[in-house]
């Protein structure tokens, strides 16, 4: 490792990250490195790191390098890995182009869950193409204390439960993962959002984030919740034929959620870099160690 590492700090309606920026794949980032940059007392502190590597360059994304010069090597906070964040991609396409990687416009990114096109306008807002989302068949139903839900299981390349409550204070304090059953549906775990009604086309959710807990903002839960409130509400622009379109409220601001006939769903919201500056690499060393 060199004496110093490149990092900055960012957030997509206050879902924050550590950004390590790494071209060619070249800084080794263990679980526990990760998790001690995420720590908010002892670490830079953030929801998560997005590790910036050349899909070329990483034995994960080598497949997608043809379509997409960049990997998001997305980690949880703490430390685990993920197969795709939404708020994630923006804010890396933010960092992409800050960087002069990229300019205002389409681009496309390499993720774990596929590769994700992604278009970052004029006004600032970034929109990230997420994919069509999965509704696997069963019930699931998800606890707090004494109340249960039940919840609608949807995957947008990782997995959530969707769960339609009549206040946001019931989902407690978030901070362990909300019981679910049958175990079988989420074997490697589960985002939760509890979601209330806010009006036509409008919701508004708590999310609790599998390796993370309770965050400002997630965005492939965002997605996940239009999904289900659409199907909820009989606007499955796969029937009606026309796009259906909602703005959900998150702790951390407001993201817009698209889901097109075809199943395809665009997710816009803003993509800020807030610092940057260095990591000590003997600090790093130590702490992963």
């Amino acid at each position: 490792m060199s004496t110093r590492i490149a990092f900055l700090k960012g957030h997509g309606t206050e879902n924050d990250f550590v950004i390590v920026p790494d071209p060619e794949n070249a800084i080794d980032l263990p679980p526990a490195a990760v998790a001690a940059l995420c720590d908010r007392r002892a670490g830079i502190g953030g929801d998560g790191l997005l590790h910036v590597v050349r899909s070329a360059a990483h034995p994960e994304a080598q497949d997608m390098a043809a379509e997409a010069e960049w990997f998001m090597d997305y980690r949880n906070g703490d430390g685990s890995i993920a197969e795709m964040c939404g708020n994630g991609v923006r804010v890396f396409a933010r960092y992409l182009q800050r960087a002069g990687h990229v300019a205002e416009g389409d681009l496309a990114v390499a993720t774990r869950g596929g590769v994700k096109t992604v278009h970052i306008a004029k006004d600032g807002d970034v929109t990230v193409g997420m994919g069509k989302a999965r509704l696997p068949e069963g019930d699931v139903t998800v606890s707090v204390g004494e109340r249960s839900w039940p919840a609608r299981n949807v995957n947008m390349g990782n997995p959530h439960a969707v769960a339609f409550v009549d206040d946001l204070a019931h989902a407690g304090d978030l901070y362990s993962p909300p019981p679910f059953s049958p175990a079988a549906a989420y074997p490697d775990g589960v985002n939760v959002e509890f979601v209330v009604d806010r009006g036509p086309g409008h919701v508004a959710l708590r999310v609790h984030e599998r390796g993370a807990g309770e965050t400002r903002s997630c965005g492939t839960g965002a997605c996940a919740v239009a999904v289900a409130a659409a199907r909820r509400d009989g606007a499955d622009p796969a029937v009606t034929g026309a796009p259906a379109t909602y703005t959900v409220d998150v702790p951390g601001g407001t993201l817009v959620i698209t889901e097109r006939p075809d199943g395809e769903i665009e997710m816009t919201g803003p993509a800020v870099i807030v610092a940057e500056g260095e990591i000590d690499a003997d600090w790093l060393e130590n702490a992963a160690s």
